[in-house]
């Protein structure tokens, strides 16, 4: 996938974004809403590894540039039945709260159902971040439900976690030469 909108850029990721991710997963402070306050502890090679497993098919990690800079990655997983999964991570606090990931999150919609067919749309987030539901629902996305006290993080806190949808027709687009 290679996206481009004015000065931002969606692009596959690639071993030789290992090192990068791998200073974002291991920061706890920006791992801490993903429920690991202590990082993900894996090593660059693990991750290059992983990201060379990686397919428009089944899982595809992305990273998210603002100037040909890197800021923050997303991902998704096929969940078959033309559903996919979402995620994404504005890893750079200087880049949240300046309406990006709302951007970005809507030129990834719109190829995710334009050039790969997908039908529905679904994505996760915890009940904490409420800055990241106000965009999904901005967006169009459908709240499903709230999951309460569902997970336990890496430290042993229970978290509640509130499951969204999103279909075609209901997508509201942020980037409008999309």
């Amino acid at each position: 996938m290679l996206l481009q909108y004015n000065n931002l850029t969606i692009r596959n990721a690639t071993a030789d974004d290992a090192e990068q991710l791998a200073l974002w997963w291991n920061d706890g402070t920006i791992m801490a809403h993903a429920g690991f306050p202590n990082g993900i502890g894996q090593s660059v090679q693990e991750i290059a590894d992983s990201l060379r497993k990686d397919s428009d098919q089944t899982y595809r990690r992305l990273m998210i540039e603002v100037d040909n800079h890197a800021i923050g990655e997303m991902n998704y997983r096929n969940k078959g039945n033309q559903t996919v999964e979402i995620g994404i991570k504005i890893c750079d606090f200087s880049k949240q709260n300046k309406g990006i990931g709302k951007i970005v999150l809507s030129m990834f919609i719109s190829a995710l159902f334009r050039d790969f067919g997908y039908q529905k749309i679904i994505l996760d987030t915890n009940l904490k971040n409420e800055r990241a539901q106000h965009v999904y629902e901005q967006l169009g996305f459908t709240k499903l439900r709230v999951n309460e006290n569902s997970w336990t993080n890496q430290v042993g806190e229970l978290q509640s976690s509130v499951d969204y949808e999103l279909y075609q027709d209901n997508f509201i687009n942020y980037a409008n030469r999309i």
